[in-house]
């Protein structure tokens, strides 16, 4: 699987306490082993971001991503509240 990251998603990492970054870390790394892990509550999304998928990173830290054959492109990092609110 080949992951590539938005510049919108690089800006907001870039952005997070070293807590958060330890996290999406870890959580990617289980993604890359199983996408639909129950933890990751992977579930596609409607509207706005329709064709996109979520997953959980922290409490309410949420990545954005597209899945395309063998690659995954994350397109957004972001709080449940600012994303869908």
């Amino acid at each position: 699987m080949i992951i590539s990251y938005h510049k919108d998603f690089l800006k907001k990492f870039r952005k997070l306490n070293s807590r958060q970054k330890s996290k999406f870390k870890e959580r990617q790394i289980l993604f890359e082993k199983d996408e639909f892990s129950p933890i990751l509550n992977n579930h596609a999304l409607t509207g706005e971001y329709k064709g996109y998928r979520s997953i959980n990173i922290s409490g309410d830290l949420r990545a954005i991503f597209r899945r395309e054959k063998d690659s995954v492109l994350f397109a957004v990092l972001d709080k449940h509240s600012n994303l869908y609110g």
